[in-house]
């Protein structure tokens, strides 16, 4: 058997650093997290054996937590786990790290670990080659976020059912991925990204929706502050649906995809120009993107 054919797809670090078996079960059939999808998680990068931005991951961890009300282990605790993830992982360059804290059995406490796993494939392949979305409405508008905090729109939790459905929508039409839509007729977010564009009419602008409704974007904060480094102005600011077709480059950014650039919306190609690649190229580099 070739030996890349015996390394684990997945590994599993309790917060006190005990490596488990994939194969062995951490919930109960009673934890929250299963029976109602009560519980929060964050994603990063970790390329060569460095997690991207872990400090600003955990800090964003411990914000979904207190949204939710869950009283996490300690930071020093999630790094214990990170670290033996990191000690043991033996795949290629590329790992998504994955802290999740579920609510667990009512009135025992939370259930903790980290996985490590590859990057799958195709994640790699849509930086190149791109993604094609389909605008999908969310049913409430870009300011409920902030009007109705229960709709934990600012959170990192567990409950992605709605966020999976719009995937399984978007691949059943010729889409590989999604993007919401406000009442307001105004641009959220893909269901596990953010949206970036340039507009038409402001080159060297990248802009991105306001933290109203969606999940703030490390990976957005990390790319503008390296392109105001490089001489861009960056705007969060309400986007119309519209502006997405006539902008000169559009993106979507994650932690673990890092930066694919949309090449279609709603079935319309965007134009493959010399400047969309250019742009491409450009932020890539600034947000140091694997190659």
């Amino acid at each position: 058997m070739p030996a890349d054919e015996t390394r684990p797809t997945t590994l599993v670090a309790l917060l006190d650093g005990t490596l488990v078996p994939v194969t062995t079960p951490l919930l109960r059939p009673d934890d929250l997290g299963v029976l109602r999808g009560d519980g929060i998680f964050d994603t990063t990068l970790a390329v060569d054996g460095r997690p991207r931005d872990l400090d600003d991951h955990l800090a964003r961890l411990f914000r979904s937590a207190a949204m939710i009300d869950l009283v996490l282990p300690g930071q020093a605790d999630w790094r214990r786990g990170v670290d033996a993830i990191l000690r043991a992982w033996t795949g290629g360059r590329e790992m998504v790290l994955r802290l999740a804290a579920t609510r667990g059995p009512d009135g025992a406490g939370p259930t903790c670990y980290v996985t490590g796993a590859p990057l799958a494939a195709a994640s790699i392949a849509q930086r190149e080659d791109g993604v094609r979305i389909v605008l999908l409405p969310r049913g409430f508008s870009s300011a409920a976020g902030a009007d109705h905090p229960w709709l934990l729109s600012g959170a990192k939790t567990i409950s992605y059912a709605i966020n999976m459905a719009a995937l399984r929508w978007a691949h059943e039409h010729d889409a590989d991925d999604a993007v919401f839509s406000a009442a307001d007729g105004h641009v959220l977010e893909a269901p596990t990204a953010s949206v970036v564009l340039v507009p038409q009419d402001a080159p060297r602008t990248l802009v991105t929706p306001p933290d109203q409704g969606v999940l703030e974007s490390i990976t957005v904060r990390t790319l503008f502050a390296a392109a105001e480094r490089a001489g861009w102005r960056t705007e969060r600011r309400p986007v119309p649906v519209g502006e997405l077709h006539a902008a000169q480059g559009l993106w979507l950014a994650s932690s673990a995809r890092l930066l694919a650039p949309v090449t279609a919306v709603d079935g319309v190609p965007r134009e493959d120009t010399a400047l969309a690649r250019a742009l491409n190229r450009e932020l890539a580099d600034l947000l140091d993107v694997p190659r």
